[in-house]
């Protein structure tokens, strides 16, 4: 009876070996009666294995180990994989290797062999090929451990002297003056991040862990500490880039392909969790693209089971060959711990941010699309004749942007980017967001039933009006806004919709009148008082005056709604 062994994970690589197993058939019926069968390998080893008959049913099973020699893809011979596993004959499954029994067997075929110390120095190699993974983790921690540093730094908070100055009916009726006045406290801050760039002194880490800092400082795996300075922020992927003073002799890792990935990989998550010092875990990737995960607007995450804690944020998640697949930076959890559901940025957008720094821009240049995008329900994907619903509608276009010059049209759903499938707004946005500026990108529309391929230019947003930036003042609920014009290149940095008119809040001074009513960046102020709002310098005329009350109309997050404010 022929035997089959094929090499682990990819039958493409294996050499099969014809080779056959001694019953013996005197075995009477219905009675099981196991027998040893001896099979030899080319490696200089030996596999047994047993068998039994069971009434005219002959099933044979195997216990095997042993050294298997496989060639790559060119054709080369690579060392044996040692291998142990029990299966019935004639199912071709992956193997499963046996930890104790792979450590005794590998070192006796080894030594019976008359294998080298070179041969052994080899095995230890980080691994060329999924099929040469192992038993041990070092020699990818080997070469990814001294690119992941510790990121910290100080922060200052302005807390008030009274917890009721909290409140905003004792501010408002105490005023902010004597025992309202706030107090400074510093907070330390603890993250990790990695080197992308050894000559550059670049590091790459989240937005969370460096914002508000006053100092950044980076501590080094060999115990080195450099100042840092912040090259870059881009709080809609959480992402940041500092660079390094004085840094020399660094290692940067290799930046991977997140795309490449696929569900069940092995990766390990490097970082500093909890101040104890550089922690490696180990995991597989549990899903792609989970784009509900609350943090950024152009995010499509990678989920993962490695262990990942507080003090992780910033720190890398690497793939078997020692490359960088994404920046670690959420989990779920209701403890805050790890509870096996850890959220990375893909490598992919990584990308792009660094590329960006590395061109002195202190915002990450992306392509405007110029369309407005809305989630395909079920009951549409019915009514268009999709099996589910996967894919964005487009809800509206702006004339003369990318889409429209494209052909993009209202009512249209976007399936694919480039032949990736997206399946929400929330995907196609990442995917949309990792192309470079200056080339096309091609989208698959359904349009009347119909599969057509439409070109979209990879363009910067406009100017098409000026800024002019207005801090407001006097006294107030809008003092301490500073609101902008909104222009494509606005709409498009802050991550609003464009076809809203109105004035955007850029930015809020923190303890400000403004901060505390809850405006939040990127409102759009639509109207004071019932009165309309178009332009920067209107919001200034309109708050100049004192008044009892203020009635204000914003929109955020695509819903308006009115509030009212004391004066």
């Amino acid at each position: 009876m022929p035997l089959r062994i094929v090499s682990p994970r990819r039958l493409e690589n294996a050499r099969e070996l014809d080779t056959s197993i001694r019953l013996d058939e005197s075995a009477p019926a219905g009675i099981n009666k196991a027998h040893e069968a001896h099979v030899d390998i080319p490696s200089g080893g030996e596999m047994r294995g047993f068998a039994t008959r069971n009434g005219s049913t002959q099933r044979v099973f195997r216990r095997l180990s042993g050294l298997l020699p496989w060639r790559d893809s060119s054709g080369n011979e690579r060392p044996g994989q040692s291998f142990c596993f029990k299966k019935e004959i004639g199912m071709r499954r992956s193997i499963v290797p046996n930890r104790s029994q792979l450590v005794a067997l590998t070192l006796g075929l080894a030594l019976s062999a008359g294998a080298s110390t070179l041969a052994l120095a080899q095995a230890r190699q980080v691994p060329e090929a999924r099929q040469q993974i192992t038993l041990s983790f070092a020699p990818v921690v080997q070469k990814t451990a001294p690119s992941v540093v510790n990121v910290y730094g100080a922060r200052v908070e302005r807390r008030p002297q009274n917890p009721f100055m909290d409140d905003p009916f004792f501010r408002r009726f105490f005023g902010d003056g004597g025992f309202g006045l706030p107090r400074e406290q510093v907070q330390r801050s603890l993250g990790s991040g990695v080197i992308v760039d050894a000559g550059a002194g670049l590091v790459v880490t989240n937005n969370h862990v460096i914002e508000g800092m006053t100092e950044v400082k980076v501590a080094l795996a060999d115990k080195r500490e450099y100042e840092a300075t912040i090259l870059l922020r881009d709080p809609r992927t959480d992402l940041a880039v500092l660079k390094l003073k004085g840094a020399k002799e660094l290692a940067a890792i290799e930046v991977g392909d997140s795309d490449a990935l696929q569900i069940g990989d092995l990766v390990l998550a490097i970082g500093n969790p909890f101040g104890v010092g550089q922690t490696v875990t180990q995991g597989i990737i549990s899903a792609l693209a989970r784009t509900q995960v609350g943090v950024g607007d152009a995010q499509s995450f990678i989920q993962t089971d490695a262990a990942i804690n507080p003090g992780n944020s910033g720190g890398a998640l690497v793939d078997m060959q020692g490359r960088l697949t994404g920046i670690n930076t959420a989990i779920f959890s209701k403890s805050g711990g790890s509870v096996g559901i850890g959220f990375a940025i893909p490598s992919a957008m990584v990308r792009v941010v660094v590329d960006s720094a590395k061109t002195g821009a202190t915002t990450v240049r992306r392509a405007w699309f110029g369309a407005r995008l809305q989630a395909l329900t079920q009951d549409v994907a019915d009514g268009l004749g999709l099996d589910r619903p996967a894919g964005s509608v487009v809800a509206s276009v702006v004339d003369s942007g990318p889409a429209a010059e494209g052909g993009l049209k209202r009512s249209d759903v976007i399936l694919a980017v480039d032949g990736v499938g997206v399946d929400d707004p929330e995907s196609f946005g990442y995917r949309f967001a990792t192309r470079p500026i200056g080339g096309t990108t091609q989208l698959t529309v359904l349009r009347g039933g119909k599969r057509i391929t439409i070109p979209v230019k990879l363009t910067p947003a406009p100017e098409t009006r000026p800024r002019e930036p207005v801090k407001v003042g006097g006294r107030s609920p809008f003092t301490g806004l500073t609101v902008l014009n909104l222009s494509p290149a606005v709409a498009e940095e802050l991550s609003i919709d464009l076809s809203t008119e109105g004035v955007v809040v850029g930015n809020i001074e923190e303890g400000s009148p403004a901060a505390r009513v809850g405006f939040q960046k990127g409102d759009l102020i639509l109207a004071i008082n019932g009165e309309r709002i178009n332009a920067s310098r209107e919001i200034e005329l309109a708050t100049r005056e004192r008044k009892r009350s203020w009635e204000v109309t914003i929109s955020r997050g695509g819903q308006t709604v009115t509030s009212v404010f004391g004066g």
